[in-house]
């Protein structure tokens, strides 16, 4: 169901700053440990003002997941700009979410991730915005290995799509595995199996 937008700018300004607010504390503590009032406390808003945005819960659980995917996928937009298509964009591409990972010491894991965890068995509407942002995530990956496989570089067996999908496991596994064991270099492990993917759809005579 589409968002309806208050019509003033004070009232789109509330409403952003109660969902930034439940944005950031359910990154910081999850679901389940955030209640309404830590979200009007943060967000410095009365209840009233919270059901007026946000008629429950649920509501605002759902706008959270949007708000999430929005942030995640606007993170690699650095990517998407400057095009996939080779493997040292892909490459590059690895080699800044294993810096963020280290950065963090290997917390907080992946944002969406967490979040299907936590609303995907309970909340259809949630699951769908979720897994429409891993489709916004995976399509610029298939793009890049649809122009490999035009310019006659991958294997002509070669499915974008199921190589794009294969990353993107990849990629979630080693976020999973850095969270709980708080060690960036599962992330990097992850990612060199997925780069020995592509690796391995090339031709043999694609250049180096």
């Amino acid at each position: 169901m589409p968002e309806l937008l208050p019509r003033t700018a004070n009232g789109r300004a509330t409403r952003r700053r109660i969902l930034d607010s439940a944005t950031e504390l359910i990154a910081e503590r999850g679901v389940a440990a955030v209640a309404l009032d830590d979200i009007r406390e943060r967000s410095r808003t009365s209840k009233s003002q919270l059901y007026l945005y946000f008629p429950g819960r649920r509501e605002l659980l759902q706008a959270v997941a949007r708000n999430t995917a929005c942030l995640v996928l606007g993170a690699q937009d650095g990517h998407v700009q400057g095009g996939f298509g080779s493997v040292a964009r892909f490459e590059a591409w690895c080699d800044d979410i294993v810096a963020g990972q280290t950065a963090l010491d290997g917390r907080g894991g992946c944002p969406l991730g967490g979040l299907v965890a936590q609303l995907a068995e309970h909340d259809d509407e949630a699951r769908a915005v979720l897994a429409q942002a891993f489709d916004a995530w995976e399509r610029p990956l298939a793009a890049g290995f649809r122009t490999m496989l035009e310019r006659d570089e991958l294997r002509p067996s070669v499915d974008p799509d199921e190589l794009a999908t294969a990353v993107m496991a990849s990629l979630q596994g080693g976020l999973l595995l850095t969270q709980v064991r708080r060690d960036p270099r599962q992330i990097r492990i992850a990612l060199d199996g997925a780069l020995a993917q592509i690796a391995a759809a090339r031709k043999s005579t694609a250049p180096a």
